[in-house]
């Protein structure tokens, strides 16, 4: 991909696939705004890409405050930056079930995983129209498109909101060249697991179920570009996805649960 002279913004840009993807844009030659509440991984991370000769901008936000996608946009605004690229990746877990944690937290959650999404498309979409281009990559999760385990009860939800949000989109923007795209990934070696407390779950799996970022992002923009609207990297997780497809409901939701409980805090 060439995408010199193009303005890129990522949410979740501090660590694991959201990094990835500024570091992959910024040698594919974009100028890229960084969104994540840690400013001081944001600023590490610039420095770090300054030989590219691109600019990373670092902008602390904490998209589960409902006002965030507006600051955002606000930002941009004053600074004469129009987003070419957007990659919606910021997220955390609610590990146990769903009333073991407050509806305060269960509704940051929903705020950071479904309606900041939701409201920083709305926001930038109209630009890339105006323009005439535009790529949109929603991170979502192979979780979005089997039935759920137990545990993290909202991840499944907001993952396959972000799944069919996407077809959308790109239902509607199919004869122009705005592309959106779903990012739907299994497991993934990201500090995400840490923050959740799920590694030592994660430790026990085989090494075959477990994607490396970088590949996971490079086919991401890839899929992208050529109007993909759904995209699962690794032939592991496209079968798991195809068989859970085929198989009568029911058989497919045992299949989930049993295997949920090697990977899932649901307590």
């Amino acid at each position: 991909m060439d995408y010199r002279g193009k303005w890129a913004l990522v949410t979740g840009a501090s660590a694991g696939i959201g990094q990835e993807f500024v570091r992959q844009l910024a040698e594919s030659g974009a100028n890229v705004v960084m969104v994540a509440r840690r400013e001081d991984r944001l600023k590490e991370l610039s420095a770090l890409l300054d030989s590219h000769g691109t600019k990373t901008i670092p902008l602390a936000a904490d998209l589960s405050d409902p006002d965030a996608p507006e600051s955002i946009v606000a930002f941009l605004e004053e600074q004469g930056i129009n987003i070419d690229i957007l990659i919606n990746n910021a997220g955390f877990g609610l590990p146990g079930k769903y009333i073991s944690t407050s509806w305060a937290e269960q509704e940051k959650y929903l705020q950071l995983m479904v309606s900041a999404y939701a409201e920083l498309t709305h926001r930038l979409l109209e630009r890339m129209q105006a323009r005439g281009y535009g790529r949109v990559i929603n991170v979502a999760s192979v979780a979005g498109l089997v039935p759920p385990a137990a545990g993290h009860t909202l991840y499944g939800p907001s993952k396959s909101f972000l799944v069919s949000f996407s077809q959308a989109l790109a239902a509607e923007y199919n004869d122009t060249d705005i592309n959106v795209s779903a990012l739907c990934p299994g497991f993934t070696y990201t500090e995400f697991h840490d923050v959740n407390n799920t590694r030592e779950q994660l430790n026990k799996m085989p090494d075959f179920m477990m994607m490396q970022v970088g590949e996971t992002v490079s086919g991401a923009l890839k899929a992208v570009e050529k109007a993909h609207t759904v995209y699962v990297p690794g032939l592991q997780y496209k079968f798991l996805v195809w068989l859970t497809g085929i198989l009568p409901r029911a058989w497919a939701e045992r299949i989930v649960r049993g295997s949920g409980k090697n990977y899932r805090d649901s307590q």
